[in-house]
């Protein structure tokens, strides 16, 4: 697959340009986020755009804590189209990598309903899930298809239709050889507490090829990213604590790809 030649010359569009931000969140069922520190004209569109950020995490919120080098959030009709604000159709995308070590991959060979359908490679190559030899089912922690897909690949876990007003698709991924073309981390532990480090991440190309749920026969989707943060999620538990430092957060886009000015917010 590769980076596409417009991809080559970007622009630096800065979101938290230089930000210093720390995090204390104790508590349960706490959602943490670093959303409305910054701003850009430009809504990211898959393939063509990079992130850059430093991020030195102090304290991880425990086992139950799915921390996310990124989180990132768009929205898009199972037709392909773009939402319009009809919650029955309108479908919530998430695509999320965690990188506390303690997460385990729900996706394995034996518990095929927690994986995508299909991965594929940097390379263009396509697999299918029930390819246990190619197949890397260690790379996803878990998959959920849109409550309103009426042609999901069976099995399937549809995903929770009780905390988001609209459908919801979500795909969480874990540090894994496969990311690592992408510039993403491919082993447990790498950016974690005591390793701080400096990410330039070629999440346009990684984004694109990811697998997102459309009715067959539909045209593909405009990938365009609304919402891009670092934070973390802790389920219950007993004094929880995450605690980082996120600084130099920035988005860059390619100059000819470049279409679209629209605030993030």
């Amino acid at each position: 697959m590769g980076v596409p030649p417009c991809a080559q010359d970007h622009q630096e569009v800065s979101l938290a340009h230089a930000l210093l931000e720390v995090g204390r969140y104790p508590g349960v069922l706490r959602r943490v986020s670093l959303p409305n520190q910054g701003m850009t004209r430009t809504v990211p569109e898959s393939p063509n755009f990079k992130v850059r950020l430093t991020l030195d995490i102090k304290k991880g919120g425990g086992a139950k804590s799915q921390f996310y080098l990124l989180d990132m959030g768009s929205c898009w009709k199972n037709s392909g189209a773009p939402c319009d604000g009809d919650v029955t159709t309108d479908v919530t995308r998430y695509s999320e990598m965690i990188i506390n070590p303690e997460a385990e991959a729900w996706c394995r060979p034996d518990c095929l309903e927690e994986c995508p359908p299909y991965h594929t490679f940097h390379n263009g190559t396509r697999v299918h899930r029930t390819d246990t030899a190619r197949f890397p089912h260690a790379a996803y922690h878990v998959y959920c298809s849109p409550g309103n897909a009426e042609h999901a690949e069976r099995p399937t876990t549809f995903c929770d239709p009780y905390s988001n007003p609209q459908p919801q698709e979500i795909l969480q991924i874990l540090p894994h050889p496969v990311w690592g073309e992408y510039g993403y981390p491919t082993e447990k532990g790498e950016g974690w507490i005591g390793d701080p480090r400096t990410w330039e991440l070629d999440v346009g190309a990684m984004s694109q090829s990811l697998y997102f749920y459309q009715d067959p026969g539909t045209p593909a989707a405009k990938r365009r990213w609304t919402s891009i943060d670092v934070g973390t999620e802790i389920y219950v538990s007993e004094d929880a604590v995450a605690e980082w430092t996120l600084s130099d957060f920035d988005i860059l886009i390619s100059k000819r790809c470049e279409k679209s000015h629209v605030s993030l917010i």
